[in-house]
């Protein structure tokens, strides 16, 4: 079975979490407080080494061996809603919506029991935890805000929506990918879990 599906699959989570690195650093020193601030830069951090793994292994499932090539920009598959991040709001209303999408799809990915996927996403999978955990706090924390920004928030959460769930399920149908992502019920467990937040619930501590 040809590899081009995976390749597809691997590259968009790689340019999206390259993207948001990227916007997390430019947006996120306009955070509400310090803190945000640093856990803003210290998450793009993460994002971008992701990233960066993410690639090579691309690179490798192309048939490229040794030293790998230099990462200078995204290969154009991130979503067009977090190219357009322009602010504090956009930003966590689109990182708690890839992240999401990602848990879900790297969750089926290794469900699948390959081993080249479990080599290569493993530790990455589980650090992405701690980035779901982030972006949900701040969700949370901006739809129980004062103001204008809880309406702001579910508007940009709401735009963001549609491109995200139209990839999950080419992800979801793509018959490509049944030796690589167990393709099972992807599409309402995103679904179900953005309605938790949109719901509305407690307040989460972030950092």
């Amino acid at each position: 079975m040809s590899n081009s599906a995976l390749i597809q699959l691997v590259e968009t989570i790689a340019d999206n979490k390259y993207v948001l690195g990227d916007r997390l650093v430019e947006v996120g020193f306009s955070g509400p407080d310090v803190e945000s601030t640093l856990a803003s830069v210290a998450m793009a951090q993460g994002e971008l080494g992701h990233a960066r793994l993410l690639y090579n292994w691309g690179f490798t499932l192309n048939g490229i061996k040794g030293k790998k090539p230099e990462i200078t920009n995204e290969t154009g598959k991130s979503f067009s809603e977090v190219r357009a991040i322009d602010g504090w709001v956009k930003l966590i209303a689109n990182l708690y919506t890839v992240n999401v999408a990602m848990d879900v799809v790297m969750e089926a990915m290794m469900d699948s029991g390959d081993a080249d996927i479990a080599a290569n996403i493993n530790k990455l999978y589980l650090e992405h935890k701690e980035h779901c955990v982030f972006s949900e706090g701040w969700a949370l924390k901006l739809i129980n805000d004062e103001g204008g920004v809880p309406k702001k928030f579910k508007e940009d959460l709401n735009q963001a929506l549609p491109e995200v769930e139209q990839w999950i399920k080419d992800v979801e149908s793509n018959s490509e990918l049944s030796n690589f992502v167990v393709q099972n019920n992807l599409v309402k467990r995103f679904q179900e879990t953005i309605e938790q937040v949109k719901g509305e619930g407690a307040v989460t501590n972030v950092g």
